[in-house]
């Protein structure tokens, strides 16, 4: 079965930023998809930026409870209501999130992507995969964190130390280009796709429920960790893994390069290949998120990367 022509976003709490609009409207506008969704857990604010959603062709803002399509996603893989109790006790909207995005695309099949993203081209070829996700370069992948090796920790340090001069460093995503090879690349739950009842989401889903308690809410350990375990377990042909520049054209913490001044070209920062951009929420960009609306990124986009890319996916802004 071939994955649907569907793209799902998922948000958990009852105001939406403008920035995680724009994601869903990028989307909407660049996908080439039949419909994007947004599930939402509590009941949306009436902002401008809902307005817009709901005034988009081809999106649909869907009001989902989580406990009752939780039991029902975990019910055929025999479940029952562990899931729906694994959600009900994490209090992270991001773990929670982690849990009800695999469940849906179990369940509905599409592509999920992370509301701190920017779709800048087609994602049908992405359907021609039963199931797929995609890499970034990290620094600090799990089997390093638990690593006794003074060499691997040593390297690692080393490796964090240089991102951490290339994030200060104005232009240093240019410099992180070369060295990104020396990087671990880690597969990250930001975007992902599948048919329904794909298997990799089965045995993620499942695998969820496995964690001890003590582990499961820790940070990553429902996303990108527990993530990284499973995709081993598939051949190329079963499972579709996709190179950073795909979704992640600039790294975690490189990311910060989104929202500084900067006056570089938008085509040299992203890749021919690129499709999506996480530009990473959760990195140095909450600060960012509170000013963030239409006027904002007229005002930037053209000495700011992030702006230029709204602007990009999103002309009539």
């Amino acid at each position: 079965m071939p994955i649907p022509a569907r793209v799902h976003f998922c948000w958990i709490g009852p105001t939406l930023p403008w920035a995680y609009v724009f994601a869903v409207l990028s989307a909407a506008a660049q996908a080439q998809m039949d419909e994007v969704v947004l599930h939402h857990t509590d009941e949306l604010q009436d902002t401008l930026g809902v307005a817009a959603l709901r005034a988009a062709p081809g999106v649909r803002l869907e009001h989902v409870d989580a406990k009752l399509f939780l039991e029902q996603a975990g019910a055929p893989l025999g479940l029952g209501t562990k899931l729906a109790a694994l959600y009900a006790g994490l209090t992270s909207p991001v773990q929670r999130a982690d849990v009800l995005r695999a469940a849906i695309l179990y369940v509905q099949g599409g592509i999920y992507l992370d509301l701190d993203t920017i779709t800048v081209a087609s994602l049908r070829p992405l359907l021609a995969a039963p199931q797929f996700v995609g890499t970034e370069h990290i620094v600090w992948p799990d089997w390093v964190r638990t690593s006794r090796s003074p060499v691997v920790w040593a390297r690692h340090l080393a490796l964090d130390v240089l991102r951490k001069i290339l994030r200060l460093t104005p232009g240093g995503w240019r410099g992180f280009r070369a060295v990104e090879s020396w990087y671990f690349k880690g597969v990250n739950n930001a975007i992902m796709g599948a048919a329904p009842g794909a298997a990799l989401f089965a045995a993620y889903l499942a695998a969820m429920v496995q964690l001890p308690p003590a582990r499961q809410t820790q940070p990553y350990a429902l996303g990108p960790h527990l993530l990284q375990t499973l995709v081993g377990g598939f051949s190329t042909a079963e499972l579709t893994i996709h190179e950073p520049a795909a979704f992640y054209p600039l790294a975690p913490e490189i990311s910060e390069h989104w929202f500084r001044p900067s006056r570089a070209p938008l085509s040299r920062v992203l890749r021919p290949e690129t499709r999506i951009v996480h530009w990473y929420a959760s990195v140095r960009a909450k600060r960012h998120i509170a000013v963030i609306d239409p006027a904002y990124i007229r005002a930037n986009c053209q000495n700011q990367l992030y702006s230029a890319l709204v602007c990009k996916a999103l002309p009539q802004l």
